[in-house]
């Protein structure tokens, strides 16, 4: 359902707040190691999620990626749009191009609820619902 890269920038997002108490500033170096992600790969998408406000991000000796107040409360949905945008929603439980309502594949009656149970819970969950949850040792962001 979600892309790879959305999949790596939520982790990446929660690892940031995860730290937030901390009043740190992360590397990419730092990120990707967490995240167990390709630091090329953590590059790019911390600079897409610094131009859709998701993230801040500060040059220099002293600079480095990090979350603010407001943004540790944002939902989840928002990552996931800003990354994958909306359609991500609306998708062929299978990849077809032309599922529908008048033309359904094989999963659309049973994969339509569970889509729409993940959007909900994207709509709900605050980036600071997840972070806490792996602070507290109940969640893990590596496998």
């Amino acid at each position: 359902m979600l892309s790879l890269t959305c999949k790596a920038s939520i982790k990446a997002v929660i690892y940031l707040g995860s730290v937030y108490n901390k009043n740190k500033k992360s590397s990419i170096k730092e990120v990707a190691q967490f995240i167990n992600e390709n630091e090329h790969t953590v590059g790019k998408l911390l600079q897409k999620l610094v131009k859709e406000n998701i993230i801040n991000s500060n040059k220099g000796p002293n600079g480095g990626y990090y979350i603010t107040a407001k943004q540790k409360n944002q939902k989840i949905i928002h990552i996931v749009e800003a990354i994958d945008g909306e359609d991500v929603f609306k998708l062929c439980g299978l990849g077809l191009n032309k599922c529908s309502e008048n033309r359904p594949c094989p999963f659309h009656n049973d994969f339509k609820p569970i889509r729409e149970l993940f959007k909900k819970m994207c709509s709900e969950k605050r980036v600071k619902d997840l972070y806490e949850n792996v602070n507290n040792g109940l969640s893990y962001l590596i496998g």
